[in-house]
């Protein structure tokens, strides 16, 4: 999967200032990247990983930085097929003597990423209210991104499909209604 973070708006600095003409607290925003849940390990390795990606810091945007950084995700038909999946974005902004400060989160789900078995991935172009690192509610700007599934991955999703369609009212161990009563991946 291709995902390009584009852009950010309407961000909003936390932090004050006490020296008057002072820019050592000017915003200088990131994003990083990851996914959930972690991808299976390749044959041959052991660990489960969660691959993070980050943008290169944007020193003059301010409150609406702009980036056009463009990542290569790996996923495979497991990520692609479980409703569960999603892509983590994190926003930060470096400061000059205390490290990164984080500004906000964005969770998006696999599923609103609309893909569809079109030839040559078509890009979909989405925008996400930056949530408050805080306490998870909505907070101030919106991230912009476009995202493109590369390479053969959609066919094995359908398969996976139909083998899915086939498998109907099979279940082992838990009912089927109690999953909705569990709030399962909310």
């Amino acid at each position: 999967m291709e995902i390009t973070i584009i852009s950010a708006q309407g961000l909003k600095n936390m932090s004050k200032t006490l020296l008057p003409f002072s820019n050592h607290r000017r915003l200088r925003p990131f994003v990083a990247v990851s996914t959930y849940p972690k991808m299976a390990p390749p044959l041959g390795e052991d660990s489960w990983t969660s691959k993070s990606f980050t943008t290169r810091i944007d020193d003059s945007g301010g409150v609406n930085p702009m980036w056009g950084d463009k990542f290569y995700i790996p996923v495979d038909a497991a990520f692609l097929g479980n409703r569960c999946s999603c892509i983590y974005l994190e926003l930060y902004t470096k400061r000059l003597f205390s490290g990164r400060a984080q500004l906000g989160w964005c969770q998006i789900p696999v599923a609103d990423f609309g893909f569809s078995p079109s030839p040559g991935g078509m890009v979909r172009y989405l925008s996400y209210r930056v949530m408050d690192h805080r306490d998870g509610t909505r907070g101030q700007g919106v991230l912009n991104i476009a995202v493109r599934l590369t390479g053969g991955g959609w066919e094995s999703v359908e398969s996976d499909e139909k083998v899915a369609r086939s498998c109907q009212g099979t279940v082992i161990g838990i009912p089927v209604e109690m999953l909705s009563n569990m709030r399962i991946c909310q």
